[in-house]
């Protein structure tokens, strides 16, 4: 990816642990879960050759801005306050099959479920659920782009997020913790 420019990012108290995101001057560029800060930063400078700040000591007021509304957000989702983001996302340097899965993923309401076969269909390729699964993992913005909500075709947990991130049981008490936070026991119901 081309350089970016200056980043701000903010940290948002989940209960978890703390909860990473950062914007650029026209959107939010990264959510992370289960990070530490140098962590976080280290990746966005690798991933967008700029300049990462927190929100507040950014060169870009409007980045701080942006970082600091989507903190703002995120922690009212958290809290139970918020049940959609009004937020831009850049998904820009993700591969097109990674965009195309990510804004099916982002049709799927609060509340609902669907799974990794379901999304592959919404976007024209029935029978690459694994596929949408790799899609889903890489999801650069999850929770603003709710990966989350997608679980297995029986309606069980499925995965969630790249162990990049921390362990596979942490990430799915994660998913499961947001899953109750929008009201949906598994197994669940899928939505079309």
């Amino acid at each position: 990816m081309s350089p970016m420019g200056a980043v701000a990012f903010a940290v948002v108290r989940a209960p978890w642990g703390p909860l990473h995101v950062a914007a650029g001057s026209r959107a939010v560029v990264a959510v992370e879960q289960l990070a530490t800060t140098d962590g976080f930063v280290a990746r966005l400078q690798a991933r967008l050759a700029g300049d990462v700040r927190p929100a507040g000591a950014a060169a870009d007021p409007t980045a701080s801005r942006l970082a600091e509304a989507a903190a703002e957000q995120l922690a009212a989702y958290l809290g139970g306050r918020r049940r959609t983001f009004d937020l831009p996302v850049d998904l820009d340097g993700r591969p097109a099959w990674d965009r195309a899965v990510l804004a099916g993923v982002a049709e799927v309401p609060w509340g609902a479920v669907t799974s990794y076969g379901r999304v592959a269909r919404r976007v024209g390729r029935p029978g690459a659920a694994r596929a949408v699964g790799g899609a889903v993992g890489r999801n650069p913005v999850g929770i603003v782009v709710p990966c989350h909500r997608v679980v297995a075709g029986n309606g069980s947990i499925g995965g969630y997020g790249g162990d990049w991130f921390g362990s596979r049981d942490a990430l799915l008490e994660i998913k499961r913790e947001l899953l109750r936070l929008e009201g949906v026991t598994l197994p669940a119901t899928l939505h079309e």
